[in-house]
């Protein structure tokens, strides 16, 4: 860490000095209060006189860097560092130039920013400061260096520069032995440079290194490369690109397609009719589905549609998109339409925030970004028709292949898809198949018994499968005697009520169970009742009433006996068949109340998570008080916001099915307490539309249970989510139930939220009356209440209230006090909202400097707190003060940043900015509001 002015090199004091110093350059011109700097520089044990400390090294760097640099500040510190005086924000700026021009298709220029960004660095990052936040940050910094290598290495692939980065990648790879994306970009390098057996070796080499220090094997991406390379898969010699959506930034092509099955074997039928199918249609599309004669499960239908949809990647060269819609999953419901477009809107570029709730605004709006591009779309395990044909694209560019269990006959009249039924293997398939699992000779060497096995398993592969991977796991024992275990067992699977299961597979997994341990055995019977699609391992943990260190051994003897699949790190899954029998053998075997109580656990576990994640985003503890959760339950922790974000993102359908499992379980304070938890969440991300759907669910079970509490939070985050959607009328409704419903139970808080939110409805008719009085009723209840939080909001809300009945002057005095409470509170949420009300009210005092100040304040925090959306409205309205104050070129440029933020959220508001832009650029000044 070294600092000039201008020319000249400046000498910092001591270590600590240097350690302050550190702290003050990273938090880039924002006030650090004395509190943060002692936790900083001691952490855990601060001397006796920190304070004053803090205060002589103060002193000291400003005598080394100026008094104008470095200024005290609301009880801390802020050193001032203007644009392009910190090389890691220069280092940040190039990033964000090679990330554009690789979305614009302009590799040179992405190359060339990266290499600048590169040459920055110098050296371990923050070499020789002490302190804990030092020692955080050389973590986070040497992190985000590795970042820029792997990106500077992705793009020389793109553009075909495969020679010149294998030595840069080996480098690194022996540098960061378990850096498992350095591998899989040192495989890919390797391949395309025609050193496919050095490739080979790579992977060899992590896979080893691995499993001694870890005991794991690699990533799915790393597999699939391998498997990829193995196969020679034509798609590795060429890159994907950046698509262009017309109207919006430059997006990544989706390549969503799980990766292709290990072992594949016969299906030569269905393939020629898969390619006939689609070479008939030429540059057209064409609508494919597969279904199983008699709907049998397990029979390979995804294992078909993803080995040729692999085989014909090269064919759609703008991307696959891929979703399970869980048709016939026991333990959810199929995903409604609805759902699946919201996944496939992401992928192709829409904001969250941007997407319609209603579904057919969705299906036209996903028809029009897939037009003319030339995509392979896979909509697995489909329950009917009505699930599949919104997913259908409204041209013939895209070819649409379908699974079901059913043979979907409106689809194939009505929209003319070709069926192609899937039925069980034959014994020559089937005796392939066990003959890639198992080796040829072994197979060879004992033909009555694998008759034997190849007749129990009826054809089934999912029961070859099951069979094979046990034999496998049994080298020693002949398959003779695996025959005749499995001839011994006499009872079978019964069908699921659309009598989809054949009569063998019952007997292949209940061979597996008994062949588990007791603990392994119980861990098994509870994942049938897990919800979601799929379970991590803290999760796995609480749903077993165990720690995740006694948890590894009997979940490592699962996933070695092929009864959960570990597809990511740290997140298993299973087979619908399994998860079926998994839970007849818990019905069957576990008592009533171990039943219920790992139903508890698993609940627990995720309320309990939500809640400390949503505590992170918003800064303050939810107004839902939790009871304690239940034994064995330890519940995630986040380490900070940013964990908390990814952790709430990554578990939403997991969360989702957990509302639906607590409802079907009568535990339905456990599903109203999570929905009104993940509100808050839901609001930032703009997922108003899913908040309705789970309110309205929720809503539904807790009339039926007679809980007047949740019937309450649910009508009111209906409310909420309703007026983000403009359905005004629906929301007032809403509001008036929750508000009824808070006063019956003489929650004054809840009330109070009531009333503010109605204040909230109000204001979209500005100069309401009404909207004031909701606004004081709230601060009453609060006040009532000792709720300072809450007095503070309402204070807000009345101050907006009154500038927007031109009571301007009258309106500072509340929003002071609000800013006051707020900053008491440390609540940087509430301090933000309260500077951007108190902007906007100077803005209409005319007293422009004033309320550009107060909305530089808001914008300060919202950046701080990761709110794009927030800093793009803020950055509006400064745009409309600089304006007014006589400044159109400072308001061009608020706009623009504004801008730059909306269509990066994909947000309908940019309609508006572009408006005021072309307004200003039309007369040179342009008309304020």
């Amino acid at each position: 860490m070294r600092i000039w002015r201008g020319p000249d090199a400046l000498r910092v004091g001591g270590p600590q000095e240097r350690a302050m110093l550190c702290v003050l350059l990273l938090q880039e011109s924002r006030v650090v209060s004395a509190a943060e700097l002692i936790d900083a520089l001691w952490g855990e044990t601060p001397p006796d006189r920190a304070l004053a400390t803090v205060r002589t090294y103060a002193s000291r760097l400003r005598r080394t860097v100026g008094s104008d640099v470095l200024v005290s500040e609301a009880g801390g510190y802020l050193l001032r560092v203007a644009p392009g005086e910190l090389d890691l924000t220069v280092c940040e700026r190039y990033q964000a130039q090679a990330q554009q021009a690789r979305a614009e298709g302009d590799l040179s220029a992405a190359r060339e920013a990266l290499d600048k960004a590169v040459v920055l660095w110098e050296g371990e990052p923050l070499a020789g400061v002490a302190g804990p936040y030092a020692h955080a940050q050389r973590e986070r910094l040497a992190q985000f260096k590795l970042g820029l290598l792997e990106l500077r290495s992705e793009i020389s692939l793109e553009a075909g520069l495969h020679n010149d980065v294998i030595s840069d990648l080996t480098a690194l790879a022996a540098q960061y032995p378990l850096r498992e994306r350095l591998r899989a970009l040192l495989m890919l390098a390797l391949y395309r440079s025609g050193r496919q057996a050095e490739a080979f070796d790579v992977y060899a080499d992590i896979r080893r290194l691995l499993a001694d220090e870890l005991g794991v094997d690699p990533g799915p991406e790393l597999a699939e490369l391998h498997q990829r390379i193995l196969q020679a898969d034509p798609t590795l010699t060429a890159p994907a690109r950046p698509v262009t959506v017309p109207g919006r930034a430059a997006v990544p092509v989706p390549r969503q397609l799980p990766a292709p099955p290990a072992i594949f074997t016969g299906r030569s039928r269905e393939l020629a009719r898969l390619d006939d199918a689609l070479g008939r249609d030429g540059d057209h599309g064409a609508t494919l589905v597969i279904s199983a004669i008699g709907g049998t499960g397990g029979i390979g239908k995804t294992w078909l549609a993803l080995h040729w949809a692999h085989q014909r990647v090269k064919d759609f060269p703008d991307g696959q998109l891929y979703v399970n819609l869980r048709g016939f999953d026991p333990a959810q419901s199929p995903m409604p339409p609805g759902a699946a477009l919201h996944t496939f809107l992401e992928a192709l570029g829409a904001s969250p925030r941007s997407i319609p709730a209603d579904l057919d605004a969705q299906a036209a709006l996903y028809r029009s970004l897939v037009a003319e591009r030339r995509m392979l779309i896979v909509l697995d395990n489909a329950r009917n028709s009505e699930q599949v044909i919104p997913l259908l694209p409204g041209g013939t560019s895209c070819t649409v292949l379908v699974t079901s269990r059913q043979q979907l006959p409106s689809l194939i009249t009505a929209h003319c898809a070709r069926p192609i039924t899937v039925d069980t293997l034959d014994d020559a398939e089937g005796y392939r198949l066990l003959a890639d699992h198992l080796s040829p000779a072994r197979v060879a060497t004992e033909p009555e018994a694998v008759a034997d096995l190849l007749e129990r398993c009826g054809g089934l592969p999912l029961a070859l499968g099951v069979v094979a991977a046990r034999a496998a796991l049994r080298p020693d024992f002949p398959l003779a005697h695996l025959a005749a275990e499995l001839r011994a067992d006499p009872n079978r699977l019964d069908a699921f009520d659309t009598g989809e299961i054949t009569a063998s597979v019952r007997a292949v997994f209940s061979w597996s169970y008994h062949a588990l341990t007791p603990p392994a055995a119980r861990l098994f019977r509870r994942l049938g009742h897990y919800p979601g699609p799929d379970i991590s391992t803290t999760a796995m943990a609480a749903l077993a009433g165990t720690t995740t260190e006694q948890l590894r051994p009997p979940l490592a003897e699962l996933a070695r006996a092929h009864l959960i699949d570990e597809y990511s790190p740290g997140r298993y899954t299973l087979h619908d068949l399994l998860r079926a029998y998994a839970a007849e053998l818990a019905e069957a075997i576990d008592t009533k109340d171990e039943r219920h109580d790992a139903v508890r656990r698993i609940l627990d576990h995720y309320l309990h998570s939500a809640a400390n994640a949503q505590a992170y985003v918003t800064r303050s503890p939810h107004s839902i008080a939790l009871p304690p959760h239940a034994p064995g339950v330890a519940p995630v922790k986040p380490a900070d916001q940013g964990a908390a974000i990814v952790w709430l993102s990554s578990e939403l359908p997991v969360l989702d099915a957990a509302m639906e499992l607590a409802t079907d379980t009568d535990f339905v304070t456990h599903a109203w307490q999570l929905a009104g938890i993940l509100t808050t969440f839901l609001d930032m991300q703009g997922h108003w539309h899913s908040a309705v759907a789970t309110h309205e669910r929720v809503l539904h079970a807790a009339q039926r249970a007679g809980d007047t509490a949740g019937q309450a939070w649910m009508h009111a985050g209906l409310a909420w989510a309703l007026g983000r959607l403009g359905r005004h009328g629906n929301a007032r409704h809403h509001l008036d139930r929750a508000l009824a419903l808070f006063t019956e139970l003489g929650d004054r808080t809840g009330q109070a939220r009531m009333h503010q939110h109605a204040a909230w409805l109000l204001g979209f008719q500005q100069g309401c009356s009404e909207s004031l009085t909701h606004s004081r009723q709230a601060h009453a209840l609060y006040e009532a209440d000792g709720n300072l939080s809450g007095m503070a909001h309402a204070l807000n809300s009345i101050s907006v209230d009154l500038c927007l009945l031109d009571r301007c002057q009258e309106a500072v005095a509340p929003c002071e006090q609000a800013l006051h409470m707020f900053e008491q509170l440390g609540s940087p949420h509430g301090q933000a909202a309260t500077w951007d009300s108190l902007g906007y009210i100077h803005h209409h005092l005319k007293e422009h400097d004033r309320a550009l100040a107060c909305y530089s304040n808001a914008l300060e925090l919202h950046q701080h707190l990761g709110d794009r959306y927030r800093q793009g409205e803020i950055l509006t309205r400064s745009g409309e003060t600089h304006l007014a104050a006589g400044d159109p070129e400072a308001a061009r440029t608020a706009w623009q940043r504004a801008l730059e933020i909306f269509l990066e959220l994909d947000h309908p508001d940019a309609e508006a900015v572009q408006a005021r832009l072309r307004d200003v650029r039309t007369d040179g000044y342009g008309a304020p509001l």
